[in-house]
């Protein structure tokens, strides 16, 4: 799999290849939650942080899917649950990790995840998974992270998981 990396300032330039690849990943989903439009709002509000980063995958010229996120401000954490005190240091926050259909199950997301992480300067990372997907959670789970507690971030959000890894370097 070829990788691409992107940071906040290639974000303007890849917005419809996120946003076409969200759509693709929910197209059976009907929850407006997951509508291109509400989505659409999450791209633009990760990827205007300055420290934003992305890794795409792709195959044979074709995206297979992404990962991005950012490193919260010192002290911050998801929104709807409190910082565990088990996580010291700067944090970086995994907002997506997606996967078109056709490559799910074949390690392009682990992939993608350590390629985007390798380059990451913080001592841990946490992600939310929706509460329901005990496969992805029981994946994370496979991937080091630990259930550290659960949020609902919006009224209109489902309840997500939220896992936590320390990040070990060298």
């Amino acid at each position: 799999m070829d990788l691409k990396r992107y940071t906040h300032a290639d974000a303007r330039d890849i917005r419809s290849l996120l946003l076409d690849i969200h759509d693709e990943a929910y197209a059976n989903d009907p929850n407006p939650f997951h509508s291109r439009e509400r989505f659409s709002y999450f791209v633009d509000l990760w990827s205007s942080r300055e420290n934003w980063q992305c890794v795409s995958g792709w195959e044979e010229g074709s995206p297979v899917g992404y990962a991005y996120g950012s490193t919260l401000k010192p002290g911050g954490w998801w929104k709807g649950h409190q910082r565990p005190t088990s996580t010291r240091g700067s944090v970086f926050a995994l907002s997506e990790l997606m996967v078109v259909p056709q490559w799910r199950g074949t390690g392009r997301a682990k992939q993608m995840h350590d390629a985007l992480l390798e380059s990451v300067e913080a001592d841990a990372v946490t992600l939310l998974v929706d509460s329901t997907h005990y496969k992805v959670q029981a994946l994370y789970e496979s991937w080091e992270y630990d259930k550290v507690g659960e949020a609902k971030p919006s009224d209109d959000s489902p309840l997500y998981a939220v896992m936590a890894k320390e990040l070990k370097r060298g």
